[in-house]
């Protein structure tokens, strides 16, 4: 796997200018659906290396991912999002129904920045790519990611669990924490939630405790990397 510049809508998509504020994930596409995921908090500190945050958004069943766009609250984060190798770099080679996005802040004054991602997805149509890498092993799909969300709602203390199925073995973790808003959420908004993450013979546990969030929205995502399963 390796980062893609996010914002390069795949392959055939064209290069325009859109209104201010509008987003671009169907730029070009003859036919698409746009799906926009939530406001995505994005840690911040100072150690290096920067935290990051990972995000999936999902398409409908039967698209693919053909194009991908992102609102930001701060233009000190720095995102992508996570490609297969093949050629040529197309939708349903380089990206599949689901795309994750990573979030990074580099800079230095935000107390609470954040994201929305959005993808452009287009009907699944097959096809396959050829390994762009020379080697005796080219290049597969190693690992495989199991996704657990949670909404969250009102003053509450709850505990996540995710694991790998039976044959696999965890090799990463992640959680992100998203807010259904209109706008970015608030620092204030923001604090309302807080989550760690541990990893426990093998399994993820993630405890999120939660303020009074109004009438505000919020998510709870946890993510399993696992490897093997005959693979």
């Amino acid at each position: 796997m390796k980062r893609l510049v996010l914002l390069a809508v795949l392959s055939f998509a064209a290069v325009g200018a859109s209104p201010a504020g509008a987003t671009n994930e169907c730029n070009g596409l003859p036919i698409c659906v746009s799906v926009t995921g939530p406001w995505v908090i994005v840690p911040v500190a100072k150690t290096l290396p920067r935290p990051r945050v990972e995000f999936q958004v999902r398409c409908p069943r039967g698209y693919v991912v053909g194009g991908l766009d992102a609102e930001l609250s701060d233009r000190a984060i720095d995102l992508t999002f996570t490609g297969k190798l093949g050629a040529p770099v197309n939708p349903g080679i380089t990206t599949e129904r689901a795309a994750v996005f990573t979030g990074m802040y580099v800079g230095l004054g935000a107390r609470a920045p954040s994201f929305r991602p959005h993808l452009g997805c287009l009907p699944a149509s097959g096809g396959g790519g050829i390994p762009t890498l020379a080697a005796v092993v080219p290049p597969g799909k190693p690992t495989v990611r199991h996704v657990k969300e949670v909404p969250l709602f009102g003053a509450r203390l709850a505990r996540v669990t995710v694991a790998c199925t039976p044959g696999e073995r965890l090799v990463a973790a992640a959680h992100a924490v998203g807010f259904w808003t209109s706008l970015p959420p608030t620092p204030a908004q923001a604090a309302r939630v807080t989550a760690t993450r541990s990893v426990r013979n093998g399994r993820i546990v993630v405890r999120v405790r939660t303020g009074a969030l109004g009438n505000a929205r919020a998510l709870l995502q946890v993510s399993a990397v696992c490897a093997g399963g005959g693979q």
